[in-house]
């Protein structure tokens, strides 16, 4: 792209219709800000500069902008007077005198770079609009794109505007727009808010161009890439579609996924090959899952690494900070958080492994717990390579298992273990001979006497 390209993202909207204190881009799609979903598409288009209009007081939004795009610059909308407004509010913040204004939604997260990509091509000297529409199954509410003889966009005409022909119509408004710098201050100075609703429509701006004798053209794209979101229903939907989008791209990367529609992945997932994931998997964000690796049913990954040939679960937990190295098994209702599970090493039942390392081949027996915190501060637990942990052992951190150790069953391991030793902790077990009987049997003789 040889041109300058300035994106102006449209995020002043809240969350009145989804009924939420969160703004609503903020809400999250497969574990990302939609906002952040179109950030990424403004990325893959290289935009030379991207404005982003917000309103007061949502410097949540901002921060979160920053921190993905450096360099991305903020305008205020400090009223919201439609999306004509929003867009001069950008005004200040571009310093371009040509090339291309990109306006994009920021509650649009299923929109593609490469559809923005088109839009830009399409916006030359000879046709400096042009918007993108999409063919709607149920035109339902939309803005219809109504086109003259040749096949270029005359106007966008609201709904409650169109006649009974142009509401036949199902080529429809997908509300993005590219405009030539060179005309963009000049075409939204023309914009009235002689409306219904009082406020300035970006959507006026075709009808002025075709005014001014300037070419008007439409891009379209499947209905699906530019579903909104203003509802939590919307937000379902939209997810719903994220996830195929992700579970696709998977497959067709040699991922098997045992049940689709089960299983939950997130936008920055990454999967190598010959991954198998069973039913009910929930991937969430910041997870790489190495080659070969087996993700049994019902298991919940979060912010883990997962190395070549792993096996986990099923009913498995993986918490943030968790580094599960090759060839490492983790079982039934096991759960790591801020691990590190060294090659060939084994935590199968019932085990909670917190601010550890496990060594190389060692083996956690069923329902050991590294005991992490102390109500103030978390502690490391160590188990060195090769060591045995017995079952229902309590490690209480910080303490150290030394390689090649074993831990008796059932023990409270307070104090470091040297290394090949075996630690037992626990009270001396001791019988008396027919003490169950007598128990019984008082309470028998007591219930006997009470009726």
């Amino acid at each position: 792209m040889n041109i300058d390209v300035v994106t102006i993202i449209l995020a002043a909207g809240k969350s009145t219709r989804m009924k939420s204190a969160l703004p609503k881009t903020l809400h999250p799609i497969a574990g990302r800000p939609m906002l952040g979903h179109v950030l990424d598409a403004v990325g893959g288009n290289k935009a030379a500069s991207t404005v982003l209009v917000i309103g007061p007081d949502m410097d949540n939004v901002a921060a979160y902008a920053k921190n993905i795009t450096p360099g991305l610059t903020i305008a205020i909308q400090q009223s919201q007077r439609g999306t004509g407004d929003a867009v001069k509010a950008a005004l200040p913040q571009i310093t371009a005198s040509s090339g291309v204004a990109l306006v994009i939604f920021g509650d649009t997260p299923l929109v593609r770079a490469e559809t923005l990509t088109s839009m830009v091509d399409a916006c030359t000297p000879d046709t400096p609009i042009v918007v993108l529409g999409f063919e709607a199954a149920d035109p339902a509410a939309y803005g219809r794109l109504v086109l003259d003889a040749k096949g270029a966009l005359a106007a966008i005409v609201e709904l409650k505007d169109a006649t009974a022909k142009q509401r036949a119509i199902t080529l429809c408004n997908g509300g993005a727009m590219a405009i030539r710098l060179e005309h963009l201050e000049k075409l939204l100075g023309q914009l009235t808010d002689k409306n219904r609703a009082g406020e300035y429509y970006l959507t006026d701006v075709p009808a002025f161009a075709r005014a001014a004798g300037l070419g008007c053209t439409v891009v379209t794209a499947p209905e699906a890439d530019i579903q909104g979101v203003n509802s939590r229903a919307d937000l379902a939907a939209v997810e719903a579609e994220m996830q195929n989008r992700l579970r696709t791209r998977a497959m067709a990367s040699g991922v098997t996924l045992s049940d689709p529609n089960t299983i939950y992945l997130s936008a920055d997932t990454i999967i190598g090959p010959d991954v198998t994931i069973g039913q009910n998997v929930v991937i969430g964000p910041g997870v790489k899952i190495a080659s070969g690796v087996t993700i049994k049913p019902f298991s919940h990954l979060e912010g883990g690494i997962i190395a070549e040939g792993a096996q986990i679960g099923p009913f498995a937990r993986i918490r943030p900070g968790s580094d599960i190295g090759r060839d490492v098994h983790i079982g039934n209702f096991v759960e790591t958080k801020k691990a590190k599970v060294e090659e060939g090493a084994k935590i199968n039942h019932l085990t909670y492994i917190g601010d550890a390392r496990v060594g190389a081949r060692a083996n956690i027996g069923a329902g050991t717990i590294t005991c992490n915190y102390d109500g103030f501060n978390k502690h490391f637990t160590d188990i060195g390579a090769g060591a045995f942990i017995g079952s229902n052992s309590s490690l209480v951190a910080p303490v150290k298992i030394g390689d090649g150790a074993y831990t008796g069953s059932g023990s409270v391991i307070t104090k470091d273990v040297s290394p090949d030793a075996l630690a037992v902790e626990r009270s001396k077990q001791f019988e008396k001979q027919g003490w169950a009987a007598s128990f019984r049997a008082k309470f028998l003789n007591q219930k006997k006497g009470s009726n």
